[in-house]
């Protein structure tokens, strides 16, 4: 069932947007929100189930409404040197999504090729699992391999001290182990292209959430067994409005031919196990690589205070040696705001500026 034979209007498209959250009250906020009767709210409920979009579960005021899984699909894969991510796509989720809007199928076709391709060329696994799952509002897609792992391969190629620190490298883009065959930018713009983005891998999630334009990184410990591999998850909404186009701009500069020369970088995923941000070495963490990109935003979100000795590194020994790179500090509380000047009065500062 598509979205277009449901014949979604407002109200409906508020519900499927609004069930997960609200399995029980969707009713109560789709009415306050269109200032509608509970009655009114029910009749569009009552033709979602009838369309074969939700289903609904008990009776009166014990009913819990939930979103019908429309497509639920699973490959077991072999991979070898003949396998190409194009054929792989075409062969498994292609042919279900044929019918999305156009800009939904374009970042769901880049976003798995780009990711399977990685499989191909970096993991070293023998197999791949693809999933494909769709309900009335979302496509999900996951890819997972048996391989080395993507934090440990990226720690071990780039001689890093953990894998937190390849997922703070990850996250800056421009990041690859092969540097003759890849450009490292497959990851970041997937991850900004989907509303919702995470790979785990060893102890590591690593995820992106384009509601917020956030990225975060959390230590889970071990898995199981020290389970090798990689799993990357991302979903999209089918009525989603950007353009893959939209994500190469906003990260190129047209003066530059378009190539990928801004980059965004969270400072907070410098902080491990609860750890001050005071240090220089801290800092030349953070800033390994950013001279790559000719202009670089620093996100302090999640961020009370820095060192004077962090702050020294970043915003006066830095620019000092890389003059070409024009940086931004923005979403800066004013602790961080007045260390800052301390070091180096010229950098542009935005309090709750959003990129």
């Amino acid at each position: 069932m598509t979205l277009q034979a449901a014949g979604l209007g407002a109200i409906r498209a508020f519900i499927l947007d609004n069930l997960a959250a609200h399995p029980k009250d969707v009713a109560k906020l789709a009415a306050a929100k269109f200032k509608i009767s509970r009655q009114a709210v029910n009749r569009h409920l009552h033709v979602l189930i009838d369309e074969g979009l939700i289903e609904a579960k008990g009776k009166t005021r014990q009913r819990v409404y939930a979103l019908k899984v429309l497509v639920s699909r699973t490959w077991n894969l072999p991979i070898d040197s003949e396998t190409q991510e194009h054929v792989v796509w075409n062969e498994t989720a292609a042919p279900f999504l044929k019918t999305e809007q156009k800009n939904v199928h374009d970042i769901c076709s880049y976003g798995f090729t780009e990711m399977f391709n990685n499989i191909i060329d970096h993991s070293g696994s023998k197999t791949a699992r693809v999933n494909l799952t769709m309900n009335a509002r979302e496509i999900t897609m996951s890819i997972a391999d048996q391989g080395i792992g993507l934090f440990r391969k990226i720690m071990t190629d780039m001689g890093l001290a953990n894998e937190n620190e390849a997922a703070l490298e990850l996250s800056k883009g421009k990041l690859t182990t092969d540097p003759k065959r890849h450009s490292g930018e497959g990851i970041f713009f997937t991850s900004r292209a989907f509303d919702g983005f995470v790979i785990n891998s060893g102890s590591i999630l690593y995820g992106v959430t384009r509601k917020h334009d956030s990225d975060w990184v959390y230590d889970i410990g071990p898995r199981d067994g020290d389970s090798p591999g990689t799993f990357v998850i991302m979903h999209i909404s089918r009525r989603a409005t950007h353009e893959l186009a939209d994500i190469f701009a906003r990260f190129t500069t047209p003066d530059e031919d378009h190539k990928f020369s801004r980059t965004q970088v969270f400072v907070n995923l410098a902080k491990y196990e609860g750890e001050n941000l005071v240090s220089r070495s801290q800092a030349k963490r953070l800033m390994a690589r950013v001279e790559n990109f000719r202009e670089v935003a620093l996100l302090f979100d999640n961020v009370s205070e820095i060192g004077q000795a962090f702050a020294d590194e970043m915003f006066r020994v830095f620019p000092s040696l890389h003059p070409n790179v024009r940086m931004e500090a923005v979403n800066v509380v004013p602790a961080v705001e007045r260390m800052i000047r301390r070091v180096n009065d010229t950098v542009p500062i935005a309090r709750e500026k959003r990129r």
